[in-house]
Formats: structure tokens, sequence, C-alpha cells
């Protein structure tokens, strides 16, 4: 699923990444664990293609046997748009639109028609337990059922693969702990691949496999 070899990030003279190999199988959850610095979200991002590595460095991603080196930024865009799911610490849902709106949007980006979107964006908000916020926006919502309605637009394209950051680390104890629930109760039922960053050591001992990074390396 996820081949990364000799991945490097530099900042101008900061070296934030430090040749990190790493290889993730398909449904594999595996969580990224370290102190504040250790380059954790800069890994995620470029692992996500949001971010690309410093090209001086012989580095290689392969995701699916892509190697997303090679692709420009549009190949890219769309590359990210299908395959690859986003889960952020803050749910970052437009506060202009609804619940149902907000899970959309990837689907909209896609190109896919608003009906069959709406329709597996309802899905999805069923699944989740989301049946009567169609029309809530978020601010109507709590903090974990924004999370959730987050959650719903991560999987609205039906991406293999999804990146979370710090995805429990703005919500109280037990929505925390539902949302980590939620993650495995995904892989078993759609085959999802999750990779986690977090600080979070209940989520983070939960997962498959555990990595640890220290100063831009994986120990």
């Amino acid at each position: 699923m996820i081949k990364a070899t000799n991945i490097h990030k530099y900042y101008n003279d900061l070296h934030v990444l430090n040749g990190v190999d790493l290889h993730i199988s398909k449904g594999e959850i595996v969580s990224i664990v370290g102190a504040s610095g250790a380059g954790k979200t800069t890994l995620l991002q470029i692992l996500g293609t949001l971010d690309r590595a410093s090209s001086k460095e012989n580095s290689e991603l392969l995701i699916n046997n892509v190697n997303l080196s090679s692709l420009n930024d549009k190949a890219l865009a769309k590359f990210r748009n299908e395959h690859i799911g986003f889960i952020f610490q803050f749910h970052q849902l437009l506060p202009e639109f609804t619940a149902l709106e907000n899970v959309c949007i990837p689907a909209f980006i896609k190109n896919i028609s608003k009906p069959e979107a709406e329709k597996r964006a309802m899905e999805l908000l069923d699944f989740l337990g989301l049946k009567d916020r169609y029309d809530h926006k978020p601010n109507e919502l709590s903090g974990g059922e924004q999370q959730r309605v987050a959650v719903a637009r991560a999987l609205v394209n039906n991406p293999e693969l999804i990146f979370a950051d710090e995805p429990s680390g703005n919500l109280d104890s037990e929505s925390a702990e539902n949302l980590h629930n939620l993650f495995f109760k995904l892989r078993d039922e759609f085959g999802q691949t999750f990779v986690i960053v977090t600080h979070n050591e209940e989520l983070a001992d939960m997962a498959d496999r555990k990595l640890v990074m220290v100063d831009g390396k994986i120990v």
C-alpha cells in the first residue's frame, strides 16, 4: 500500500525528516508517536501528498505502486482526491455549509453527480449515527459530531487510505474513545488503511503497529 524510501525534508537549514523508510500494508492501522518536533506531522503531510519530500535527496514514495514523486501537481491533486482521505485535529468543516454539504465537497471535486454524492454522504452519516444531522451546520453540532462529519467527508470518495493527524486531540475522553473504536470498525467494514499521528497513548497502543519518531527518524 505505502512504500516510502529515504524521505528527507528540509526547511532552510532545518533537517526535519532524516531519511525515513516506511512500509505499510493494505488494511493496517499504524500509529506514529513521538515528542513534539520529531517530524510526525511533516511525515504525514508528505505521505498524504500535501507536501513533497526534499528533492536534493534520492527519495521515493509509492502508494498502490504509483510513484508519486513523478506526478505533477495537477496529477497529484487528482490522485489525492480519489485515493486518500484526511482527518485533522480540528475538523476543518466549512461553517457556512450543512453537515451533508460538507461531506459532499470531495465528491463534487471528483465530478460525482449531486444525487450520487448526496446518497453516498447520507449513507455515511447514517452509519456514523448522524441521520438526524444532515441539515445542521457545524456550530449546531457537538465536538464529537463535528469530528464524525469530518470522518464521513474523508470517506465519501471511498479512499483506500486515511491519514489522521491528532484526530481525537480536541475531543473529550468519551468522544475520543468512540472515535478510536470507529477507526477499527471502519477498517473491518470497508478495508481502509489508516495512518494516525497521535499523542493519545491509548489510541497508539490499539493500532496494529506503533512507530516511534525521534529527531526526524523512525526508531
